[in-house]
């Protein structure tokens, strides 16, 4: 931020002096077409020198010569079609492996890929099936996540059935042929986010799970498929993407590359996969939940012994120890990179002392015998010395950036400082899987910044800052000639300066989002810190950023996964009124003040709403002694007053006293739509 003033505040005296005029005076306006000048298009444009130049000497800083990820990821290939695209009912591609056939046609990375990313998005790009050890199976490269098969008595334990039902059910197919049909005798989920849980419908139906009211043994015995999970897997599942979920959906339009095509100029490998499916995402509620670290369940035969990892790569997480096939499963506490302890989409931070202590602790359970390490993406690792490595490397990298950022923040450094700071030790930077494919440093930092100190910098300036648009306003008020900041800005563009190049340029199209020429020249600094960035989800994000620069919110265009509203309807009451509290027209409500009494007889609670000045209170176990207005329905009738459709099903609620209020209150959850995709900008106001 010191930099950004200082830089704009030296542009603006220039300015001002090159125009003969004061701080602050505008500079009359050159008549003349400055995109045409400038040289600037909408089109894509290719890497330029300097880009080449950064990405050259990656070669220099990595071992190339090093393949054994590559050999990892292709190691015990069974089978796999020639091109590989799943389709839904409508003919609708939900996932596609043949768009990267281009990979096949460079001997090296071209000039406009990073090389690391380049060698990850080739090791992604080996699909099928595969054999991790004799019994133990794997489906890679059919979704972001893997399905994973274990070989009971008489048949499978799967664990983590993908993201969409339409993978899982292409997954399976390609299991069936060349392994044989055998029946699924239990599902275990490591931990609650949807790429590992979604396409639970294409290997079972909800008639098909076990009765969760039975114990463990009554439910194998009873023929029916326990879905097993770690503690608190549901209220996760429900929570975590709900409340913040719309805002997140659009952010991963970026995050995942769903504006991008695949190619050397667009959407490549991003760490843990190619990227998102978009089929049905379906679920089914969990029929057992894991408990404790050590606790131990034998189906069809095998010996499954779990370690909890909770607030790691999820809030509900679980490794599993497979002793007689002395094979080690990861969940997503090792996956062949570096992950996040902050995701571009938006959610709470990750603990990365934590992560570090349960790998360490995974370690002492079963590092003296493990002889392979697999886990929920990518590839296994294979040899006891080797895993063991590779579970310390992994474990280092987050320990690491907990303490050297803390180190950092109590030097006194800010969390923008520390981000451009903090550098592995050598020996860590080089291991191929802890580079930063997924996660980055820069952004794990500032994740445990986040964490221990939160947003503020402890700099007055930044107590209230104004928005960024009218921020945007007033820079260009004391600029001046914004032509001539464009020019300056070209210029330092064509010698390579492209952070700062976006940065000044988008302060422009903040203060005016029609001037094509700072929005274009945006778009190609963006492109070049793309096509330089190592992580995928940076590319995808700088690369969308540019593509809607140029075209225009994209965000009504392009394909979302769909959902059954399996996940909605396990949301408990308190979340559903939770989430009407967020959706609540709060201004227009705010000389509002009554109580609402809310009984739900299929769950058997009650609750007392009093909604006050625009705000939803919730009192839990009890009801008010003189409501304005009562309720009584099921829990999931609730999703009517959500939605404002109480019309649909009118008999499903009984409504006594001030009918006009509950008609008020419904009317105004309306700040934002619960049926369709957030379109809200992102790189423009």
């Amino acid at each position: 931020m010191k930099r950004y003033v200082a830089l704009l505040m030296a542009a603006a005296l220039s300015l001002s002096l090159l125009a003969g005029c004061a701080p602050g005076e505008p500079a009359e306006a050159e008549e003349t077409n400055l995109t045409e000048e400038l040289g600037l298009t909408p089109e894509r444009k290719e890497a330029t020198q300097y880009t080449a130049e950064i990405n050259s000497a990656v070669y220099d800083l990595l071992d190339f010569a090093d393949t054994s990820e590559y050999e990892n990821a292709t190691r015990g290939l069974i089978d796999a079609p020639e091109s590989l695209e799943i389709r839904d009912a409508e003919g609708n591609v939900t996932w596609i492996q043949a768009a990267y056939s281009f990979l096949e046609d460079y001997e090296e990375a071209p000039s406009s890929v990073n090389p690391s990313l380049w060698e990850n998005t080739r090791n992604n790009h080996a699909y099928g099936l595969f054999e991790v050890v004799e019994g133990i199976y794997q489906v890679r490269g059919y979704d972001m996540a893997n399905l994973t098969l274990i070989e009971g008595d008489t048949g499978w334990i799967i664990f983590d059935p993908l993201m969409t039902k339409e993978c899982t059910q292409a997954a399976m197919e390609l299991v069936e042929k060349n392994l044989g049909q055998r029946p699924v005798k239990a599902v275990i989920i490591s931990h609650s986010h949807v790429d590992h849980f979604g396409g639970i419908g294409g290997i079972m139906t909800a008639e098909e799970a076990a009765d969760s009211s039975l114990p463990m043994d009554q439910q194998l015995a009873s023929g029916k498929i326990p879905i097993i999970v770690p503690q608190d897997f549901e209220e996760h599942v429900v929570a975590e993407n709900i409340y913040a979920g719309k805002a997140m959906g659009r952010r991963a339009n970026y995050q995942y590359g769903v504006l991008l095509e695949p190619g050397v100029l667009g959407k490549l490998a991003m760490g843990i996969g190619m990227g998102q499916s978009t089929g049905l995402v379906t679920y089914l509620s969990p029929t057992y939940e894991i408990t404790r670290t050590g606790e131990t369940l034998v189906i069809d035969g095998v010996e499954l012994q779990f370690q909890m990892t909770p607030g790691t790569e999820a809030p509900a997480e679980m490794n599993t120890w497979l002793p007689q096939f002395k094979a080690l499963w990861m969940a997503e506490n090792c996956t062949g990179t570096l992950h996040n302890l902050y995701t571009l989409r938006g959610a709470q931070v990750r603990d990365g002392a934590a992560w570090a202590k349960y790998i360490t602790e995974a370690i002492t359970l079963y590092g003296g015998e493990a002889e392979v390490a697999f886990q929920a993406h990518n590839w296994p690792h294979w040899g006891n010395d080797t895993v063991v490595e590779y579970m310390t490397n992994t474990a280092s990298v987050y320990k690491f950036i907990n303490d050297q950022t803390l180190t950092y923040i109590n030097q006194g450094y800010t969390s923008d400082e520390i981000s451009n700071m903090i550098r592995l030790p050598d020996e860590l930077a080089k291991v191929w899987y802890t580079r930063q494919y997924y996660g980055t440093v820069a952004h794990n930092a500032k994740a445990v910044y986040q964490k221990y100190m939160g947003w503020y910098d402890a700099n007055p300036v930044n107590l209230n800052p104004l928005e960024p648009t009218e921020s945007a306003k007033k820079w260009v008020e004391y600029l001046g000639d914004t032509d001539e900041v464009l020019r300056m800005a070209k210029a330092d563009f064509d010698r390579g300066e492209y952070q700062w190049v976006a940065e000044i340029t988008n302060v422009l199209v903040y203060a005016d989002p029609a001037n094509e020429a700072a929005r274009l020249l945006c778009a190609d600094a963006l492109e070049q810190l793309g096509y330089q960035a190592e992580s995928g989800t940076w590319r995808n994000a700088y690369l969308g950023a540019a593509r809607e620069l140029r075209e225009g919110n994209l965000a009504a265009s392009v394909d979302q996964t769909e959902n059954d509203g399996s996940v909605q309807k396990q949301m408990t009451a308190s979340m559903l009124f939770d989430y009407m509290a967020i959706l609540l027209d709060k201004e227009a409500m705010a000389d509002k003040d009554f109580v609402m009494n809310v009984t739900l007889p299929d769950v058997r609670e009650e609750y007392m709403l009093r909604i006050r000045h625009g705000v939803v209170l919730v009192y839990e176990n009890t009801l008010g002694e003189a409501p304005d207005v009562s309720i009584t329905c099921p829990k999931n009738a609730l999703f009517l007053i959500l939605q404002n459709k109480l019309d649909a099903a009118p008999e499903a609620i009984q409504v006594e006293g001030n009918t006009e209020l509950l008609d008020l209150f419904m009317a105004n959850l309306n700040q934002f739509s619960t049926m369709e995709a957030a379109v809200f900008d992102l790189v423009e106001p």
